[in-house]
Order: C-alpha cells, then sequence, then structure tokens
C-alpha cells in the first residue's frame, strides 16, 4: 500500500479528479479553530491505493499561442491523475498563453529547459494557431527531437499537422480533427475514422473533446486498465450528449456542410505547409 506521507494533498485530488484543484497546491491548509470538520475522517486516504499505482513518467505538453485549451486540458487531467507522474507544459517563453477562445494558460518549463527525453510528448492542435505554430521553426525543432527521443509521440486534433510538420508520423496512422483528415497524406500518414489512434508509439486523438478519450487510452497505456478505470470513475466521465451531431456522418447535412465552407481553404492551407516539412 502508499504510505501517505509520500502525497501531497494535490497529488491525490489530481488521481481523483476533483475539481479546482491547482497545479501548484500543496498541502491541504488548516482548519479554522471552529470547523465542524475538526476531527473527521481525512478526506483523501492515499493509503488505499496500491504501491504500484505509483510511477515516475516524465511528460511534456507542448503549448503555443492560439491553441485549443480543450485539446490540452481533457489529457492534461489524464496525465496527472498519474500519482507519481511528472507533466510539464512546456512553450518558448514562460509568459502566459492566449488560447484561441481567449482563456490563459501558464507554461511550465520553456522548451530548453523541458525534459529531453520525455515518456511521452503531446501537441494539442487548433486551427489559425496550429498553422502558425507549423510555420515557427523552434516550436518545429522542438518536437523533431523531443519526438525522436520520446516513448510515445501524441497529439490531439489538428495537433497532428504539427507531427507531421516535425516528421514524426510518415507512415503512420493517425486520429485528427475531421478538417485536417483530407490532408494527412501531405505528412505522410494515413488519416483514420477512430476517435483515438494507436500505431505503435504513436497515440493520436480526433477533434477536441477526443482528447479525453486519447488521454484515458493513455492512461491505461501506462497504468493498466484497473488504474484507468478509476481515473474515469473519478471524473465521472460517462458521455451522453444531448445532441448527434459530433461528426460529419452524424451531423445535419445543413450543418455540416455549413461549417465545412467555413473554412474553404483549410487543405490548400496544409498542404502548403506541409510541403516544407522536415
Amino acid at each position: 500500500m502508499i504510505d501517505r506521507r509520500q502525497f501531497t494533498l494535490a497529488a491525490t485530488a489530481a488521481m481523483l479528479g476533483t475539481c479546482g484543484m491547482s497545479r501548484t497546491a500543496q498541502a491541504q491548509p488548516s482548519l479554522p479553530a471552529d470547523s465542524p470538520r475538526r476531527g473527521l475522517a481525512p478526506l483523501f486516504d492515499p493509503t488505499a491505493y496500491p504501491s504500484e499505482w505509483v510511477g515516475d513518467e516524465q511528460i511534456v505538453m507542448l503549448a503555443y499561442p492560439g491553441m485549443t485549451l480543450l485539446d490540452l486540458v481533457g489529457p492534461q487531467h489524464m496525465f496527472a491523475a498519474m500519482l507519481g507522474a511528472t507533466v510539464r507544459i512546456a512553450a518558448k517563453t514562460l509568459d502566459p498563453i492566449q488560447s484561441d477562445l481567449g482563456m490563459t494558460i501558464q507554461p511550465d518549463v520553456t522548451f530548453s529547459d523541458a525534459h529531453p527525453e520525455p515518456d511521452v510528448i503531446f501537441t494539442p492542435g487548433s486551427i489559425a494557431g496550429t498553422f502558425a505554430a507549423m510555420e515557427d521553426a523552434e516550436t518545429v525543432d522542438f518536437l523533431a527531437t523531443r519526438g525522436e527521443r520520446a516513448h510515445y509521440v501524441t497529439s490531439v486534433c489538428t495537433g497532428a499537422m504539427l507531427l507531421g510538420q516535425a516528421g514524426l508520423i510518415d507512415g503512420y496512422r493517425v486520429s485528427t480533427h475531421w478538417l485536417a483528415k483530407p490532408a494527412m497524406d501531405a505528412f505522410g500518414a494515413t488519416a483514420t475514422d477512430e476517435r483515438v489512434t494507436m500505431d505503435r508509439n504513436r497515440l493520436t486523438g480526433g477533434g477536441v473533446t477526443a482528447g479525453i478519450d486519447f488521454g484515458l487510452t493513455m492512461v491505461e497505456e501506462l497504468r493498466g486498465t484497473d488504474y484507468a478505470q478509476s481515473v474515469q470513475l473519478m471524473a465521472e466521465y460517462a458521455p451522453a450528449p444531448p445532441l448527434a451531431s459530433g461528426t460529419p456522418d452524424t451531423a445535419p447535412p445543413e450543418v455540416r456542410d455549413r461549417m465545412a465552407a467555413a473554412f474553404p481553404g483549410f487543405e490548400e492551407h496544409a498542404r502548403a505547409v506541409a510541403a516544407r516539412r522536415r
């Protein structure tokens, strides 16, 4: 069993998937003198977990301006739920990064300080932000060097195009956002219709919300089914969407056609950038 002294409340809370716990949270704050919770059983008891649940994975997650935040946050939640794992958000600088819809995130490390041989390298996607990142030599070089040494090379959504620009998916099957599927051959890859695709050590997820499925798949790959099921339970991940319009096949034709028409140059842009890939 796990020695409870090994873990802060933050680590335990991450495993449980509790809301509102920051990555930098430390020990549980002292209770007020008159708190009715004094003397009660502890909120968390990590000694209930098997000792083999503790790992030491090094996980590096790329962040860049204009990325889709949910692409990053879904997988980060799952990675951070792995007791003992070190999860770092890496960016060109430590300045806050604004996502495509306006929210910001604070990186943990710069590219130069990120782990040189991570167990997992991950990149999120977006649309305009991803194309800009694909044309940024420093970002592409970072992905390429870490990807060459990583045990797992991974992405969600159009992040697969960034992997492709770094020369990391030639000859692989990948999942990506439906907008990007027609252009994946320009990166030497074959797009699948799967929500999550694992081809050797390449694990890729489809668009945006597929990042949760991707993250849970990674937890199972790294820690086993029992651990992954425990994370899924505490995240209460049991999707039952109120609408059936989540893929081009299930969306009403008028909805699908309108959204596709909103990005007329996507494939052309992708192929133009891919022509200069590593």
